[in-house]
């Protein structure tokens, strides 16, 4: 971050090079649409560049920092247009033709679990999606939510109460 700070080209693009493409996947699940996703990224690291400039930014947890900054974005974006379904989907199915029934079943559980998210808080949704999607711990989620660790567990716990209450129904029928 000394380096970064010092608008060091290599230091730079180090951060650019370790951390865009995750953010671009993180955009890419709330936004999907690859070239809002490409603004996203691009105006986080405009953001942070300009936060350098000015002489602030992360004295610690970047990668926190520049998850806030996406977030931030995204939720002015929201302000201006309804969001659109929510892409998790992490892995491919390993099977490159599973059965027609089976996909179906599949697509069918995804739209529900997508349905689910929206219906939880934002702040909800940002802490189970960085958390269980993203993959990050909770220290690095609470910093980037700007809450105390206990109070992200606490938001996690509610969260994840609330989904299993919203799919519950669903599920017991299937």
């Amino acid at each position: 971050m000394q380096a970064a700070q010092r608008f060091d080209m290599e230091a730079l693009a180090a951060i650019y090079d370790q951390y865009s493409p995750r953010l671009y996947a993180y955009a890419m699940r709330l936004l999907g649409d690859a070239d809002k996703a490409e603004e996203c990224v691009a105006e986080t690291f405009a953001r942070f560049l300009q936060a350098l400039h000015a002489g602030h930014g992360p004295r610690q947890h970047l990668q926190a920092y520049l998850y806030r900054i996406a977030h931030n974005w995204i939720t002015d974006r929201y302000r201006r247009e309804p969001p659109p379904n929510l892409n998790i989907e992490i892995h491919p199915l390993s099977d490159p033709a599973p059965p027609l029934e089976e996909a179906a079943e599949a697509q069918w559980m995804r739209q529900r679990l997508r349905w689910a998210l929206w219906q939880l808080t934002p702040e909800q949704r940002q802490a189970i999606l960085l958390r269980f999607v993203e993959g990050l711990d909770n220290e690095t989620v609470a910093a980037a939510l700007q809450k105390p660790v206990g109070a992200v567990k606490a938001l996690q716990h509610r969260a994840l109460a609330a989904l299993k209450r919203l799919l519950k129904p669903e599920v017991e029928h299937v």
